[in-house]
């Protein structure tokens, strides 16, 4: 990275000779070296402006740079003064130049090159400091890892122990799937091959990038650099294919950028942002709304056929805020962060209706489709990302606080709801009507509402942990209630039931975070031991129903009385739930709130600080 200087290098030294030239060989070299520049010199007067030339290349002239063009008033004169001032300095850089070959002739072979060395470092440190940019066009950044990258073994034996059985967890869904899906998108543990769903195109290596950072955070720093090499050699997004742009976001985009941050190496840095540059034509719409799937070569997006008329999904534009503000602050490059300020815009001018977002809008119109409202599927992330720009702002985002408060307040007024025996629960909306039915997905909802409860208005922060706690109660409920101790896709509240899926097609559980990740957030908040029980049920669940000779797999009805293999593990597996777990039996340092901030894959994204003095733990 940076400029090379112009450096004269001598001729190797014979190995007989390991540590100065001998007499004869110092004259020769001389002899040969004067007659290089005697030649140069002796240009000037046979080649057409040969002086300017000569002088701007090898000296870097400052007076050549003022003089080389005259203007139409110039005098004959005037410019046999100017070539006169010309020659007499070309003459004095000659003679400078010999003794410096002279000097450099006498130096020991290790001096020169200590020489050489300190001139390119110098001559880097001064492109750099002028905002010099490396190969890729990417501004010279100097790295510092925010705290807590790694922690501290917990105190507790029991807790470091189950922390340890969680770490072995993951070293056994990552060697599975390096040794039958190595370079695919996903692992079928039961058949033992790759997988992969149409969400990512034709670009592969989705477990990888996904689990990078849970490789570096649990310090399995071998597995990290053998997927940062594949990484370097093989993550290619030269392809003619379509992707959901809100999955290769969150997946790839989020992943490279937490490994850059956890890592510091520039691999990370430069896919993350050519991956963005790639996503950009996503927002090519009349509003600047972006489509769901975008065709990487081409540029050409469209929308689900199935959204309501060729709508954009709430949860999918409106999951790009984290990822495309640190895009912006790690390529110099404002469009990205202008991009996803613009959906603001649209989304502000908008009526609410009972101060709901409705799922769907359209890119066109910029209206509204289906009043449908939900905080699980097409709906959840998309609230989460209003509160976490505004914590990873440091707190200076205030247009997505308000936001944020604005919706929680509509959904605790028009969603939330408690059921006859008491569990709080989060209904959808149908054009005014409710469903009573909450999603897997729907449970992250505790964890956020206690991460904002802090920053509510007024005197709301108690109130807003009693939600977040009766929602990980109901949540955990569902778990409670099944026969494999693990929790449907979606349960409902209605019928005589509560927190159980009555329908066949809501009854799997494809190794999701979601309710983990409530048991973090409520860790970290209260303290209160029921959550790391409640985190090691799941943990004892999942041993043993998911775990497989070939990693882990979904199963596909959570009320059998023996597991139905769905035959997938999921990349966010490693991702998000064995990361949340990991979490949930460390130490608050290991990766602190005030410092961090997850994305909706679990990837960990720096606080972007307003005082830029402000770098803890400056990286060596």
């Amino acid at each position: 990275m940076g400029l090379k200087p112009l450096l004269f290098c001598p001729p190797s030294i014979p190995p007989n000779l390991p540590t100065s030239f001998r007499l004869t060989e110092k004259f020769i070299l001389l002899l040969v070296f004067s007659a290089f520049i005697t030649l140069c010199f002796g240009a000037i007067f046979f080649l057409p402006d040969s002086s300017k030339l000569l002088s701007g290349v090898f000296f870097h002239s400052s007076a050549v740079e003022t003089n080389t063009h005259t203007g139409p008033d110039s005098s004959d004169a005037g410019s046999a003064g100017n070539d006169d001032r010309l020659l007499a300095k070309i003459k004095k850089d000659h003679e400078k130049a010999l003794l410096e070959a002279k000097d450099t002739l006498q130096k020991l072979p290790d001096v020169i090159q200590n020489d050489i060395l300190a001139d390119k470092a110098k001559v880097t440190k001064e492109s750099m400091g002028k905002g010099a940019k490396d190969g890729n066009n990417l501004p010279f950044i100097e790295y510092h890892r925010p705290p807590g990258a790694t922690g501290l073994e917990p105190q507790d034996p029991e807790t470091r122990e189950r922390r340890a059985k969680i770490k072995e967890m993951m070293k056994h869904a990552w060697d599975s799937y390096k040794q039958y899906a190595w370079g695919s998108n996903e692992l079928r543990p039961v058949s033992k091959h790759g997988h992969s769903s149409n969400l990512f195109g034709s670009i592969k290596g989705a477990t990888i990038v996904d689990a990078l950072d849970t490789l570096y955070i649990m310090e399995m720093f071998e597995e990290f650099d053998a997927a940062t090499d594949w990484v370097e050699k093989s993550l290619d997004f030269n392809v003619n294919a379509e992707v959901s742009v809100f999955e290769v976001n969150i997946r790839f985009v989020g992943g490279l950028l937490s490994a850059y941050y956890l890592s510091g190496k520039e691999v990370f840095r430069r896919k993350a942002v050519e991956l963005g540059e790639k996503l950009l034509p996503a927002f090519k719409t009349p509003t600047g709304i972006p489509w769901a799937l975008l065709n990487l070569k081409s540029g050409i997006g469209r929308n689900w056929p199935w959204a309501s008329g060729g709508s954009s999904i709430l949860a999918e534009y409106g999951t790009l805020h984290l990822e495309f503000m640190h895009l912006s602050r790690l390529s110099g490059n404002s469009e990205f962060a202008q991009k996803v300020m613009n959906i603001r815009k649209v989304l502000n001018r908008l009526e609410k209706p009972q101060g709901l977002y409705p799922n769907y809008l359209n890119p066109n119109s910029g209206q509204w489709g289906q009043h449908h409202v939900s905080v699980g599927g097409l709906g959840d992330s998309f609230y989460e990302y209003l509160l976490k720009a505004w914590l990873m702002s440091d707190k200076t985002d205030e247009e997505g606080k308000k936001m944020y408060y604005d919706a929680l307040q509509a959904i605790e007024t028009n969603l939330m709801r408690k059921s006859t025996n008491g569990l709080t629960y989060i209904a959808e909306w149908k054009g005014g009507l409710l469903e009573h039915k909450m999603g897997h997905l729907t449970c992250f909802a505790g964890g956020m509402i206690a991460l904002g409860a802090d920053g509510a208005p007024g005197d709301k922060t108690g109130h807003q942990m009693e939600q977040a706690a009766e929602i990980a109660r109901t949540c955990h409920e569902s778990y409670a209630r099944t026969t494999l101790k693990l929790g449907p896709e979606a349960f409902r509240f209605d019928g005589g039931v509560e927190a159980i899926a009555t329908r066949q097609n809501e009854k799997y559980f494809i190794l999701r975070p979601e309710v983990i990740e409530t048991y973090m957030y409520m860790w970290r908040f209260t303290h209160d031991p029921k959550y790391r029980e409640w985190g090691w049920e799941a943990v004892q669940a999942l041993e043993q129903h998911c775990r497989v000779d070939g990693g882990y797999s979904g199963i596909r009805d959570v009320y059998a009385s023996s597991p139905n293999y769905d035959d997938v593990q999921q990349s966010f597996y490693l991702a998000e739930t064995l990361k949340y777990l990991y979490l949930l039996f460390s130490e608050d340092d290991h990766l602190p709130f005030e410092h961090w901030v997850f994305n909706t894959e679990a990837h960990p994204l720096p606080v972007i600080r307003k005082d830029k003095t402000d770098r803890p733990n400056e990286v060596e």
